[in-house]
């Protein structure tokens, strides 16, 4: 009963750090702490499935493609909090400074959007909104909206685990605090229910769109990691939403 309730706990933990729905009140309790990145992937399923049901609902709807193709786009981003948006913009910021690593890393903790982060929020929006046109227009399944976040979740969760933080950030350091190999296990099985949900889906399609989340997040992952020699949420942000990307611009063109 007491395991049950702890991870009642982690799991509203999560949901209230991870995400912007309304909850009917605030917890929090050091004791589970650890738990919270293995319940972020779960987090991924409440965003997906409300994800898909705004999809499929503006799908039977008589806006315009141009209307519902903008409300599809934002959905994550506001079911998110923006937290995630906001950690690419203050990445790109930092990388694309193009400066010594201490300087990189004092933009990247600037609560100041350069010029940097505006262009490439633009850029995201754009490409962001023209794979989702595509994938309406063409009538592809809007059922990879429920694992797509899922999957991304999966990589951000099991990175923040093996890679090692950046001195300064707090959030990494505090997430990671007591966890331990089941952790790290319970990402992994939920990755593969994750896989094995889209092949159900969208049979071998399924597989490329996870394998691009996958690819996408490791690359952008990696990428910042050796730029900044450590990881952080901003980090995390960052590549989860090129994961997410990645996976949408797959469902697009096949």
């Amino acid at each position: 009963m007491r395991t049950i309730k702890r991870n009642a706990k982690g799991f509203y933990m999560a949901l209230g750090m991870f995400c912007s729905i309304p909850l009917p009140f605030n917890l929090y309790d050091e004791d589970c702490l650890d738990l919270m990145l293995s319940y972020f992937p779960f987090v991924g399923v409440v965003i997906g499935v409300l994800w898909w049901g705004v999809a499929t609902l503006l799908g039977l709807s008589n806006l315009h493609i141009m209307l519902t193709t903008a409300l599809i786009t934002i959905v994550p981003f506001l079911l998110s909090g923006f937290m995630h948006l906001d950690g690419y913009m203050d990445t790109c910021d930092a990388i694309l400074s193009r400066r010594p690593l201490e300087e990189k890393l004092r933009i990247l903790k600037d609560p100041n959007s350069g010029a940097f982060a505006v262009v490439m929020l633009g850029i995201l929006f754009i490409l962001q909104f023209s794979v989702i046109y595509v994938a309406i227009d063409t009538e592809k399944t809007r059922l990879a909206f429920i694992y797509l976040p899922i999957v991304a979740r999966c990589c951000s969760a099991l990175f923040i685990f093996i890679l090692p933080n950046l001195a300064q950030s707090g959030y990494a350091k505090v997430l990671k605090r007591n966890t331990q190999t089941p952790h790290i296990v319970v990402v992994l099985i939920t990755a593969l229910l994750a896989t094995v949900v889209a092949f159900i889906f969208n049979g071998w399609r399924g597989f490329l769109i996870v394998a691009a989340i996958v690819l996408g997040y490791s690359l952008a992952m990696l990428y910042s990691f050796r730029q900044f020699k450590g990881v952080s949420g901003d980090l995390a942000g960052f590549s989860l939403t090129i994961s997410e990307l990645s996976g949408l611009v797959v469902l697009a063109l096949i």
